[in-house]
């Protein structure tokens, strides 16, 4: 899919303050860096990590223990993750990190100013980059890669490959961290498997392609109409013949169950989720940041059991 960000970008000179608006919520995190002077460890000597959302600095968290200090910009699942202002306490530790960690793909472009104003040469793992779905996919990429498991094991061994290159001493357990994430993945990967074997086509709704690339691993096909799903996912209106179109498909029961984005909604989005809820299907919310105290692996567990529940597979 296309999900054209809806970013805008100033920034003010002087003061070092940056104002970025694109894709996210508010800021976060295990606090800013303490060393400006490379950028790559906090005085305490572990080394400095940035992600854009907390997805991606779980993941290094995971990968890092406690070698690493993770700041993540994108943190809080209440946030509209489609309208996220950067700050000077941002650039401050991009200029710090020893390693950078973004999804890519249009997704989190605030990133990349936020590199380029802090004049940082720390090396980017960029998610959709590692996943290799900008090349196969061409105009119609889904940026949503962390709903991707095998990605999200890409990603892991691509941020140990670089926190091993910035503490090499260190590298054969960033090495091991990432093997056992991928590792604890695989049971995920089966579950996903054994809805698959039995979905046969099993249609449901979406409102934003978030979890596109999760619902193909169980293999569920998405029966909304394009037109409906992006344009709540570009913010335009939606068309009285196609909200009507979309309503239908729950009232007349074509589909199982309906996987709502919660952190993007508007009239259009409660219109489909109350069809839904009338005609007793099930809604399946997701989100695009981590429920607060959830791991990456624990929320991705709870995601696809709940799909599989809904769909009673």
């Amino acid at each position: 899919m296309s999900f054209p960000l809806r970013p805008g970008a100033a920034l003010v000179a002087g003061a070092a303050l940056l104002a970025l608006t694109g894709c996210g919520s508010s800021s976060t995190a295990a606090g800013a860096p303490t060393s400006s002077a490379g950028g790559s460890t906090a005085s305490s000597g572990t080394l400095q990590v940035v992600a854009s959302t907390d997805v991606w600095g779980d993941v290094a968290k995971s990968v890092g223990g406690d070698a690493v200090q993770v700041t993540s910009f994108i943190s809080d699942p209440s946030q509209d993750p489609h309208s996220y202002e950067a700050s000077a306490r941002n650039q401050l530790a991009v200029k710090s990190a020893a390693v950078i960690v973004e999804n890519g793909g249009g997704y989190d472009d605030f990133m990349e100013k936020l590199v380029s104003a802090a004049g940082s040469t720390a090396p980017v793992v960029n998610a959709v980059d590692v996943s290799g779905k900008a090349t196969s996919a061409g105009d119609e990429l889904n940026e949503h890669v962390w709903y991707d498991l095998p990605t999200t094991a890409k990603v892991a061994e691509a941020i140990a490959e670089q926190l091993g290159k910035a503490d090499p001493a260190q590298a054969a357990t960033f090495t091991a961290n990432a093997k056992a994430f991928a590792d604890g993945l695989a049971p995920l990967e089966a579950q996903e498997a054994q809805v698959a074997s039995k979905a046969a086509g099993t249609k449901v709704g979406i409102t934003e392609p978030v979890p596109d690339y999760l619902l193909e691993a169980m293999g569920l096909q998405v029966a909304t109409p394009p037109a409906f799903s992006e344009a709540v996912e570009e913010g335009t209106d939606v068309s009285p013949a196609v909200l009507a179109q979309t309503e239908a498909q729950y009232t007349d029961k074509e589909v199982r169950a309906l996987v709502y984005n919660e952190q993007t909604t508007g009239a259009e989005t409660d219109a489909v989720k109350a069809a839904a809820t009338a005609a007793g299907i099930p809604v399946v919310p997701v989100t695009e940041t981590l429920p607060d105290g959830d791991t990456y692996t624990a929320w991705m567990s709870a995601n696809i059991s709940a799909i599989r529940t809904a769909v009673g597979l």
